[in-house]
């Protein structure tokens, strides 16, 4: 009996030793995404596309000298800044990430900014979140974002509707930093190109009746309806209203309602609606796209050249440092994503690495054509979406 308890004693301190050695030899990166709420239908694949760079760097041999790369997911809600806020202490305080992906939408930004972000010191480099009132966010160097400010998309989305003949509109939005951002950029430029705004309504995401927001929006007299919205929520449920009253039946939209959960219920409904979505159709893009579908990683929707982008980024900064200190990481950001350097694109991270393991430098232009500003955001194109055969489809890039 003594021998049988000696044995598992000595096993125990064997795996003991085996489960220090393999937490010396992992590094791990917390992915922090709205996978419930109103826009869990666009997540998964933004998860996928992270992952995907995360493992493309494992496999390399080369990341921190062969160190692996494990991704925790946590749930950011979207809608919920506490719960995010809570998600993203647990990811730093308990399963000990070096840095954040995330998170998704640009309330939970903000707050985990100010309640993690910042005071811990944790780089977080956001994919999806947009809101202009970012780029003010007191954020001491830590935050940076793969998406395009809505500032831009709202000015875009406003010369696209007046191209297309559409003089006024009625608006509704979520009501959060991302719809008014929206409701605010759209509405200034719209109006100066001469475009009326009949009326503009706040929704409520979660309801599961929209009728009386979509009659008071019809009483305008507006014909074409601008959502700014959550394809899983607000904006669908507005959309189905809609239609179901034959209030609207053209509506105008941007990357939150842009996906196939949305088509694939109401697309023979909608065609000849549009929207637009950050991306373009440049080499660089065209060759994530061909790496993403060999992978097996949706296209046709927002963010996911992004989050690849995203991963890669927080990579390469540790690469840079070779470290995963936390000031390392934030200070080594900028400088693998500008020039000078190699360029590196999708599919290139062990290519990159190896550079930053001999002392050299790259610039990184990964799936989206990453450039930074001085504070940590991209310049982004726009793609111009179209509903045609009751799908989205990119039919010009701006």
């Amino acid at each position: 009996m003594k021998s049988y308890f000696k044995i598992i004693i000595s096993l125990a301190i064997v795996m003991s030793f085996a489960t220090v050695s393999f937490a010396a030899d992992t590094v791990k990166i917390g992915i922090l995404q709205g996978f419930t709420g109103p826009i869990e239908s666009l997540t998964p694949p933004m998860a996928a596309a992270a992952e995907f760079a995360f493992n493309e760097a494992s496999n390399s041999g080369i990341f921190l000298g062969g160190k692996k790369i494990k991704a925790v997911r946590g749930d950011s809600t979207c809608v919920d800044a506490a719960a995010a806020t809570a998600a993203a202490e647990r990811l730093v305080t308990v399963e000990n990430v070096v840095a954040i992906l995330g998170p998704s939408c640009s309330g939970t930004s903000a707050a985990v900014i100010s309640k993690v972000s910042a005071p811990i010191g944790i780089l977080t480099i956001s994919s999806s979140a947009t809101s202009a009132a970012l780029s003010e966010a007191k954020d001491n160097g830590y935050y940076f974002r793969t998406a395009p400010s809505d500032a831009r998309q709202g000015q875009i989305l406003a010369q696209i509707t007046m191209d297309r003949g559409v003089k006024q509109v009625a608006i509704t939005y979520t009501n959060n930093d991302y719809g008014k951002g929206l409701t605010e950029s759209f509405g200034k430029a719209y109006k100066k190109l001469g475009g009326k705004i009949l009326m503009t309504a706040a929704h409520e995401d979660g309801k599961a009746d929209y009728s009386a927001e979509v009659g008071a929006l019809s009483a305008s007299g507006a014909n074409d309806l601008v959502i700014f919205g959550f394809i899983d929520q607000g904006g669908k449920g507005i959309i189905q209203a809609s239609l179901d009253s034959g209030a609207f039946s053209h509506f105008i939209f941007t990357d939150g309602m842009i996906g196939p959960a949305l088509t694939k219920d109401l697309g023979k409904d909608l065609n000849g609606c549009f929207g637009t979505m950050p991306g373009g159709e440049s080499a660089a893009t065209k060759k994530w796209k061909k790496i993403a579908e060999s992978a097996g990683i949706a296209t046709d929707g927002p963010f996911r050249g992004g989050s690849y982008d995203a991963a890669a980024l927080i990579v390469f900064a540790a690469q840079a440092g070779n470290s995963v200190d936390k000031t390392s990481l934030r200070d080594h950001v900028m400088g693998v994503a500008n020039a000078p350097g190699v360029k590196i694109y999708a599919g290139e991270l062990k290519k990159g690495l190896e550079i930053l393991a001999k002392g050299g430098e790259i610039d990184y232009v990964g799936a989206t054509d990453v450039e930074f500003s001085d504070i940590g955001e991209v310049f982004g194109t726009y793609q111009e979406m179209e509903i045609k055969g009751g799908k989205f489809v990119s039919v010009k890039v701006h």
